[in-house]
Parts: structure tokens; sequence; C-alpha cells
């Protein structure tokens, strides 16, 4: 059911291990991305609330509890990693110190969608790489849910023939709202870090 193991590298649950979902295209974010962009965001998430779209190994979500998080909800439509996200999830355990953590089975386009706009502080997408379709949807979604203040952003995962500030320009409603503040690169994988412009 597991193909290997992801480490948090900061914060409550620093140095403890995760367990990866034995899924086709599942990709764990690497811990020097992870690590890269949480210097970024200046280490800590203190009572920011968090959705991570779609979890996989929860690797960011994790981490961004683990960083203080007020909240954070992993969507993941797929049974298998949805129940290794569970099995992380009790065997990290829970602690005063730590925020309300959600993970809910569902499709993640379908249900950011009936979310309120302007609901959440960060907003991670990371689809599977193979369905290039889910960037823009899921971007268009972010826009419209990451709230437009500093402070917030939104992190996307994605291949190189994916390039997020194109898709901002096909968002009309919010994309002209968000920049790309920062480019992580590992691999085959590129990390996009956008905030809202000043205004």
């Amino acid at each position: 059911m597991s193909t290997g193991k992801v480490r948090i590298i900061g914060g409550y649950w620093r140095g403890r291990y995760i367990q990866v979902a034995d899924v086709p295209g599942l990709r764990p974010t690497a811990d020097r991305t992870r690590e890269t962009l949480f210097n970024c965001l200046g280490q800590r998430l203190d009572g920011l609330t968090c959705l991570d779209m779609f979890a996989g190994t929860g690797a960011l979500g994790f981490e961004a509890l683990s960083r203080g998080a007020q909240s954070v909800q992993m969507l993941e439509l797929s049974p298998k990693a949805y129940e290794v996200l569970k099995k992380n999830r009790d065997h990290l355990g829970q602690a005063p110190e730590l925020g309300l953590m959600e993970i809910i089975k569902t499709d993640a386009i379908a249900h950011s969608a009936r979310l309120p706009a302007q609901s959440v502080d960060v907003t991670f997408i990371d689809p599977p790489f193979a369905e290039e379709v889910l960037f823009l949807k899921a971007l268009k979604e972010a826009t419209r849910i990451t709230k437009k203040e500093k402070g917030a952003f939104i992190y996307m995962e994605h291949p190189k023939t994916v390039h997020p500030e194109e898709l901002l320009k096909v968002i009309p409603e919010f994309g002209d709202f968000w920049e790309i503040q920062r480019t992580i690169r590992s691999g085959v994988a590129i990390g996009s870090l956008m905030v809202p412009k000043a205004r």
C-alpha cells in the first residue's frame, strides 16, 4: 500500500516521517523544494487556513500544520492515497499546539467550487502531471477562494510544459490579482509561488 517515506522538515513534527501511497503518478514534493518554499514564507504559517487541493502524500498539508497553520483541509480522490493520508494522520497524532486537520475523499475541483470566495489564506495545487487540464481548472478556483491580501499565497507544482503566468492571463475574473513571486526547480517539477499583487 505504501512505497516509501517522506520526512517533515520543520515545526512540531520536524524529523517525523509519513508514508507514500502506492498510486501511479503520485509524487511527494521534494524535501529541498518544501524547505525552499517555507523559507520564502518565513518558516511559520501561524493562524493561516490552508487548502491542499490534491493532497497525495500530504507532504505540503502536514508540513503546513506542523508549522503552525490554524487549519489544513486535505482533498484527495484516490481511495488508496486517502487511506494512507488517514494512517499518516493517526501515526503523527494530534496535540493542543496543532491546528485542525481535515482529510476529505473528494474531487478537488468540485469541492473547491463550493467554497466561498476569499475563504482561505493558502492554497496548494499539485495535480497529477499527466492530467494537464487540471492545472487551469485548479488555478481558476484557487485564485477565487484564496484571500487577496498580504500573507496569502498560492503554491502550484507543475511540469515544465505548464506555465502558470500564461494560465493567470486566461482567468479573467481573478487571475489579474496574482503574480509569481518565486520559482523553485527540482528535477522534472517546477514550483510556482504566487502572491497577491500590491494595490
